[in-house]
Parts: structure tokens; C-alpha cells; sequence
């Protein structure tokens, strides 16, 4: 996780320490590149975030989705459209990026079409703070998970995605 989205999670979390979880981005791509070998679609979970001085209604769930082909519907209008990867959006509850992925890890010539979601865990709550800085923050952490799991699947060109998150609206 970059240093930017570790920032990120503070400001969504109010904690700057976290728990380790037994989920990986190495073992999501290992579940991920099984599945696709199988079937254009599947899901999956990168992993937990756990602050310190919360309960577990407070952890932050990252996962992964092939969607195949899927056609883009419109957002929700809690949604900002953002530019990165194919498409990325971002709330103040919760963010998603997709990504298209050619590898040698992934079977077949079609790219892989993969979403990742970043979604606060337990039940929905009124989100606390500056509504801008919580979308911004859910992008960080949604790209961070992006671009690592676009490395470890040795995408080309890094999936599209920029070492940087665009938190730019589109």
C-alpha cells in the first residue's frame, strides 16, 4: 500500500494504526488468475483493514471482481465519475477503479476487465468529516489496491494506471 493511501486510511478510519490481516494482494491475484482461467467473471476479497481503536464494524473491506465485458451503467448520483483506469468512482462511503489487464498471467488475448472496491465495513452510517476529503481518500486507497494488483499481475502498462492517483473529476 503506498504511503498516500496509509494517509488515506487515517482520514476514512481515524487511525493511523492498523491490524494485520491474513488476506494479500499476491493471494488475490493467485484467486484471481484461477478464476479467470475458468470464467470471464468472479470475485473475491484483497483484504481487511482493521484500526487498532476500533470494533469490527469499523474495517474497511478492499475486494476484487473480474467483469468480464460488462457494460457500464451510470453511476449513482452519490458518485463523482474520476479520471483513472477505465473508470473510477468515488463517494464519501465508499470507492471503485477499473481496470484493464493484458498479461501473460491471464489466459487468452482479451484484457481482463477488474474492479476494485474499497467499501467500509458493518452497517452504513451518516460518514463523518469533509465529504470531499472522504471521496479523495476512498479513491487513494482504491487506486493503491489498483496499481498493486496491477503489478503483481504484470500488466501491461501498469493496467493504465498512473503512479499517482487523478482525483479529479472526469
Amino acid at each position: 500500500m503506498s504511503a498516500e493511501a496509509g494517509k488515506a486510511l487515517k482520514v476514512i478510519t481515524g487511525s493511523s494504526r492498523f491490524e494485520d490481516d491474513e488476506s494479500t494482494v499476491v493471494r488475490a491475484v493467485q484467486a484471481l488468475s484461477e478464476r479467470f482461467a475458468s470464467s470471464a467473471t468472479g470475485d473475491g476479497e484483497v483484504c481487511r483493514v482493521y484500526p487498532t481503536t476500533g470494533t469490527s464494524d469499523d474495517d474497511l473491506r478492499i475486494t476484487w471482481q473480474l467483469s468480464g465485458s460488462a457494460p457500464v451503467d451510470d453511476p449513482a448520483p452519490k458518485f463523482t465519475v474520476l479520471k483513472m483506469g477505465e473508470r473510477a468512482l468515488a463517494a464519501t462511503d465508499g470507492a471503485y477503479l477499473r481496470f484493464a489487464c493484458r498479461s501473460g498471467e491471464l489466459p487468452g488475448s482479451a484484457p481482463a476487465r477488474i474492479d476494485i472496491g474499497v467499501e467500509r465495513g458493518g452497517m452504513p452510517t451518516e460518514p463523518e468529516g469533509d465529504p470531499e476529503a472522504l471521496k479523495n481518500a476512498y479513491a487513494t486507497v482504491a487506486h493503491s489496491f489498483s496499481l498493486a494488483m496491477a503489478k503483481e499481475l504484470d500488466c501491461e502498462n501498469d493496467g493504465g494506471l498512473e503512479a499517482r492517483p487523478s482525483l479529479d473529476p472526469a
